[in-house]
């Protein structure tokens, strides 16, 4: 059976929703869209969800569920938002003696404000799912076929040190990086030599290499790995392997609930297919499927495609590099 480890973020979640005082509001000084809570004021939910996130728990659960022998690796504490993590973990059948506890900080915690066209803003607690250390990730006795990781929380030292070690054990590496990783352009880049797929979003994929189209963006990420990634929300995807471009648009126009855990549901969704030797077409689709699922329901996880599923044709191009 193939064995994937996730190391990144675990986090405990509460959806807020079904309040007319969530709705998007428009500046004339912006082209943005905005929450609008008088300050003071006392504004009713009529709706309230529990669930748990963090990309890497998201990852863990879709490989779970796909039939794959699941670890995870990442930093919580003792108290009530840690143990709904670990339950969690528990129900999908998640290994998880490779957590670690803060004694400093709480288990991350975020409260979502869920808007009714499935927008969110976040009131985030980041605590023990940032603040790591070093000698709590280590791989020696892991022996994974595959490495899952998400955002550190910019700690780019930790990462350094697990993509040595599984290099070392013969472990391949998904990486699908935060934001914290990318503002340090230099040592981020440094990081892809070791790195089997990359999986970014266009924001994220124009800030490591020049762009505009998702093809171009593709074929420059190819420069420093050999499979490359690059989703754009609605607009679909574009992905090579070194091989081939494949461009897919929407798996199913869906009416969209929560858009929480949608690009965690993409990226493990096609490592969860291709770990197992399924084609790289047949990968995106699923990881597409995965994704579409998860938007239709509120949390990061209970959308998530359980194995045996069977999948329709979405809009899907393929091409020689």
């Amino acid at each position: 059976m193939t064995k994937v480890l996730t190391i990144g973020a675990a986090v405990q979640d509460v959806f807020l929703s079904h309040s007319p005082e969530f709705k998007p509001v428009s500046d004339k000084t912006a082209d943005e869209l905005f929450l609008k809570i008088e300050l003071g004021s006392k504004n009713d939910v009529n709706k309230i969800d529990f669930s748990t996130g963090g990309g890497a728990t998201n990852a863990a659960v879709t490989f779970a569920r796909q039939g794959l022998e699941v670890q995870f690796m990442g930093t919580i504490a003792h108290d009530p938002a840690g143990d709904a993590v670990l339950a969690d973990m528990d129900t999908e059948g998640v290994d998880t003696s490779y957590i670690s506890y803060s004694k400093k900080y709480c288990t991350g915690y975020s409260v979502v404000l869920l808007a009714s066209t499935g927008e969110r803003t976040f009131l985030t607690y980041r605590g023990a799912s940032t603040h790591y250390d070093i000698n709590n990730f280590d791989l020696d006795d892991t022996r994974a076929d595959w490495l899952y990781v998400t955002s550190m929380a910019g700690n780019v030292e930790i990462i350094d040190k697990i993509f040595r070690q599984a290099k070392s054990q013969n472990t391949k590496i998904f990486y699908n990086p935060g934001k914290d990783e990318l503002n340090q352009p230099a040592k981020f880049k440094s990081l892809l030599e070791d790195v089997d797929i990359l999986s970014v979003n266009r924001d994220e994929a124009q800030l490591i290499v020049e762009g505009q189209d998702l093809e171009v963006l593709v074929r420059r990420l190819l420069h420093y790995v050999p499979m490359a990634i690059v989703s754009d929300g609605p607009n679909g995807v574009v992905a090579s392997d070194g091989k081939t471009f494949v461009r897919a648009g929407m798996y199913e126009d869906v009416k969209v609930i929560d858009r929480t855990g949608s690009g965690d549901a993409f990226g493990s969704g096609f490592l969860s297919q291709w770990a197992q030797g399924r084609s790289f077409k047949d990968s995106i689709v699923f990881a597409s499927a995965n994704s579409t699922s998860v938007v239709t329901k509120i949390g990061a996880k209970t959308g998530i495609l359980h194995k045996g599923v069977v999948l329709h044709a979405m809009p899907l191009s393929e091409k020689k590099l």
